[in-house]
């Protein structure tokens, strides 16, 4: 087999430089499919949540309903404004180039695979197979957990919240704010759904492991306990479980994916050290038969 060749630092650089701008021609690409898009991209995705029959809250209201907790039939009608003379237009470009990022973030991920892929050893190969994919199942659960759940519970909250009843509600917000909220929770979500790829590698390089998460965990109950109340801090138990639930399995997801890679490495140990009690014998029974020889 031949051996690979070795590049200069240079020469990664400019590999690195390659998978970067397929990368960026892939998002431009997609942003421009999105710009073109403009009734179907704001109209049925960014400002669905801004409507009372959104699928989140029809199928909350309907939870409720079964629940007997009228709390989770929610919902409000937006209207927006624009402040700025190119905020419309900021507003487009902004929209388009995050929805181009989301929908290449497969495709990103898989380019910078092929990048570090060269640098490993068969052990690693091994240990990293299907990376790609996980990575962007879990960022799409992220995306969709985002969109689904954290954006229109926090929309009808912060819309819906008043510091005195003297102050009439205002149903017509800015039209910038409003989709900063969708992208970034969106966004945040999709991150946080990596929690369980993190701990992989953490856990590959002995930096965390199951008996400090198992340890832990009743405080990591109390955390995501505490962060959904953040994000849904309208006091309907049923809001907080909705969001409190995904966030724990991912926690749990974690523990387990975690507690796999110490198996499989206690798994790697055993079969070293059974090869090397086969070859320490060998080794010191060859002077015997010599000396029997001789």
């Amino acid at each position: 087999m031949a051996e690979k060749k070795e590049m200069t630092f240079l020469e990664h650089l400019e590999e690195l430089r390659r998978h970067l701008i397929r990368s960026v021609i892939a998002v431009v690409v997609l942003m421009i499919v999105a710009f073109g898009f403009t009734e179907f991209i704001f109209e049925e995705i960014l400002f669905a949540p801004a409507k009372a029959d959104f699928w989140t809250y029809r199928k909350m209201c309907e939870l409720g309903r079964w629940l007997g907790s009228e709390g989770l039939c929610v919902g409000v009608n937006l209207n927006f404004v624009n402040f700025s003379i190119t905020g419309q237009f900021m507003t487009h470009i902004t929209s388009a180039i995050v929805i181009g990022l989301v929908m290449g973030f497969p495709y990103i991920v898989w380019e910078m695979w092929r990048f570090v892929k060269p640098a490993l050893y068969e052990k690693e190969l091994k240990a990293t197979r299907g990376i790609v994919f996980y990575i962007a199942t879990l960022f799409a659960m992220g995306v969709l957990f985002g969109y689904f759940i954290l954006t229109p519970i926090s929309v009808n909250f912060l819309a819906t919240y008043k510091i005195s009843p003297r102050i009439n509600p205002n149903l017509e917000f800015d039209l910038h704010s409003y989709i900063s909220i969708v992208t970034w929770l969106t966004l945040i979500s999709a991150l946080m759904f990596q929690l369980p790829m993190v701990a992989y590698f953490l856990g590959k390089v002995g930096l965390l492991t199951t008996s400090f998460m198992r340890k832990y965990r009743r405080h990591s109950v109390v955390g995501v306990l505490i962060l959904a109340a953040v994000i849904t801090p309208t006091g309907d138990i049923f809001s907080q479980l909705i969001v409190a639930l995904p966030l724990y399995v991912l926690y749990e997801a974690s523990i387990f994916v975690v507690a796999r890679v110490e198996r499989r490495e206690k798994e790697l140990e055993k079969a070293q050290e059974a090869q090397y009690t086969q070859i320490i014998p060998a080794q010191t029974q060859t002077p015997r038969l010599d000396q029997m020889l001789e």
